[in-house]
């Protein structure tokens, strides 16, 4: 089991700037690619990036150009840069470890979130 903990969430305005951080512990040689989640109230989990061990990533349509993903294999670390920020984008956002299989992200550890809202 991988234990993953965020923080960075904070208020802030429209267009504006914010870096989520994720500090993993544990097994974590049991996962071969880690990710960002966000739930938005009233609705479902969703993906919104994805990193594998050899650093390759992947993003929602709804972020690609404004979002980063990166990780720092040597401090077991996991980045999300989060530039030009909509209202839309105020949620809940996890860190996950898990899998990169067949062209998906299974992901099989959970933190505990971390609350990013956008709001003027």
């Amino acid at each position: 089991q991988v234990q993953l903990v965020e923080s960075g969430g904070a208020l802030v305005q429209p267009g504006g700037n914010l870096r989520l951080s994720c500090v993993a512990s544990g097994r974590i040689s049991s996962i071969n690619a880690m990710a960002w989640y966000r739930q938005a109230p009233g609705k479902q989990r969703e993906l919104v990036a994805s990193i594998t061990n050899g650093g390759m990533a992947h993003y929602a349509d709804s972020v690609k150009g404004r979002f980063t993903i990166s990780r720092d294999k040597t401090k077991n670390t996991l980045d999300l840069q989060m530039n030009s920020l909509k209202p839309e984008d105020t949620a809940v956002f996890y860190c996950s470890g898990g899998l990169w299989s067949g062209g998906d992200y299974i992901g099989t550890d959970w933190g505990q979130g971390t609350q990013v809202t956008v709001s003027s």
